[in-house]
């Protein structure tokens, strides 16, 4: 099975925006430096968003944003100390497979 379109392009933005330093919901943290001194917080703010995503039976996205805001709040929160992700992390949003 294939990964339905609609993932790959929710995939696809949010990498970018990662990527490009331009993700709206990161303004003003400073967090394109932890690609190249820190990845374990890009792989970990990865499997949050993989891991919370849901895909309806025909494979289209239900919650890319809600899943680009775990992501990110997560980095925020690694790069400020003083930001409370607002609903604590459950295992399964942060586990690696």
């Amino acid at each position: 099975m294939k990964l339905s379109e609609s993932f790959s392009g929710a995939l696809r933005s949010f990498a970018y925006f990662m990527a490009s330093g331009t993700h709206y919901q990161l303004k003003g943290i400073d967090y394109l430096k932890l690609y190249g001194e820190e990845p374990s917080a890009i792989e970990q703010a990865f499997a949050i968003f993989a891991n919370v995503i849901e895909l309806d039976e025909n494979g289209e996205v239900l919650n890319a944003k809600y899943a680009e805001k775990r992501a990110t709040d997560y980095i925020r929160s690694y790069c400020d100390s003083n930001f409370k992700v607002e609903t604590p992390y459950e295992d399964w949003e942060i586990e690696l497979y």
